[in-house]
């Protein structure tokens, strides 16, 4: 892969060994810990997609309301975005573990302020709040996961990471369809779950800051050198439209379903929740290929073409979701596919900072995901429509792909070392 200076990265990961125990009582409630919160912005991102509908109904005279409520699920990834290049400075400044622990308190906090909050602009700002303790507790659980561990070790848990977020979003829709069956706020009483994590973060999970990191080279060892944007920006440019993709079940299938009926949020949260297992599932076939992902992304961007086709022609609820599921392998795929193409781009000495960039794009195009859709709803008249135009368009990037990869003579690398999860 062109670019690419893993191997050397690897090799010296390899020859180290996590500075913590890997086994253990202790051991089991640190992973438990990190995953949890890595878990929730993901809960942030899903957890009130089955009850849009009824919030749209509430707040159904307020100027914008059409644009606003969409926004209110996606606007902590604005948050993320604007944030993600600047988190690792942030991070380091402060330290690790105090500031995970001061903003998964703060997500409580943010994250319930719908429930007594009466202002649609109000919970937008809040939501806004809620990205920005998001951006801080995804980077603090990533580095930390990085501070513990090296080696396969640290690959092993950071593929974890990924596929306990894939699969929390299966959960989170269920809850939130349940709880919404109550009420359009009831959902928001899950962010208080944070604050039972908080205290056990504060305890169970050692300062990084009192260890001396292994695999970190001394500082007059380090060369200064151009940082490669020029490998990133198409990977990015790449992701922005990816994210669009991603998230276009998870925020408008809610519509979609009631556009055809489906009134309950129990039920939608249940069909939301299907075709977020199916991302799962994306995500483990891509893990079990053990291949380069460049040469994947056409079929992955054709795969998800596919389901949005079928979305667009459904006539019906249980047709819908199963374009939805067939959207949601291709996704599942891609998010990995992405991400790891990006990283075989960067040194190690980059890759922290080539990471908030790719965050950055990543969490932008979920922000924008339901602008777009909304925008060309209002040209095609229908929001069906709108995900067919989506899908017309992954179609051209992946054919685009296609002919870039042959026109270029690429030859498929060497699989990927196996990452056992």
């Amino acid at each position: 892969m062109p670019g690419s200076v893993q191997p050397s990265v690897a090799a010296v990961d390899d020859v180290t060994s996590s500075p913590v125990a890997v086994s253990g009582p202790a051991h089991l409630l640190r992973l438990t810990l990190l995953m949890a919160g890595s878990c929730l912005p993901i809960l942030g991102a899903v957890l009130i997609a089955p009850v849009l509908p009824k919030m749209q109904d509430h707040f159904a005279s307020t100027p914008g309301a059409k644009a606003l409520v969409p926004l209110a699920l996606t606007v902590p990834a604005l948050s993320l975005a604007l944030l993600a290049p600047f988190a690792g400075v942030i991070v380091d400044r402060l330290g690790r573990k105090r500031l995970l622990i001061v903003t998964t308190l703060l997500y409580a906090v943010f994250g319930t302020a719908p429930l007594y909050l009466d202002s649609l602009g109000a919970i937008t700002a809040s939501r806004a709040l809620v990205g920005i303790a998001e951006a801080a507790i995804l980077t603090c659980c990533t580095t930390l996961i990085g501070d513990y561990y090296s080696g396969h070790q640290r690959m092993k848990y950071l593929a974890l990471q990924t596929m306990c977020a894939s699969a929390s979003a299966t959960v989170f829709f269920v809850i939130g369809g349940a709880a919404g069956s109550a009420g359009w706020r009831v959902p928001f009483w899950a962010y208080a779950v944070s604050l039972a994590l908080g205290p056990l973060m504060a305890t169970a999970l050692p300062n990084p800051a009192a260890r001396a990191t292994v695999d970190e080279l001394p500082a007059e060892a380090e060369v200064r050198r151009r940082f490669p944007w020029r490998q990133l920006r198409g990977i990015c440019a790449l992701t922005f439209f990816g994210a669009m993709v991603f998230y276009t079940v998870p925020v408008e299938m809610s519509y979609l379903l009631d556009d055809l009926g489906v009134k309950n949020s129990g039920v939608i949260g249940l069909a939301t929740a299907v075709s977020s297992a199916a991302t799962v599932g994306g995500a483990i076939t891509f893990a079990r290929m053990k291949r380069s992902p460049d040469p994947m992304l056409p079929a992955v961007f054709a795969v998800c073409a596919l389901g949005f086709g079928v979305m667009f022609l459904a006539g019906n609820a249980p047709l819908l979701v199963v374009g939805a599921v067939i959207n949601c392998v291709g996704t599942g795929m891609l998010l990995p596919a992405l991400l790891t193409s990006a990283m075989s781009r960067l040194a190690f000495e980059d890759r922290g900072r080539g990471t908030g960039l790719w965050m950055a794009a990543f969490f932008g195009g979920e922000f924008v995901c339901p602008l777009v859709l909304l925008a060309v709803e209002s040209v095609v008249g229908t929001l069906a429509g709108a995900v067919g135009v989506l899908g017309l368009a992954a179609a051209l990037v992946a054919a685009g792909l296609l002919v870039a990869r042959r026109r270029a003579g690429a030859v498929d690398p060497l699989p990927l070392p196996e990452q056992t999860v």
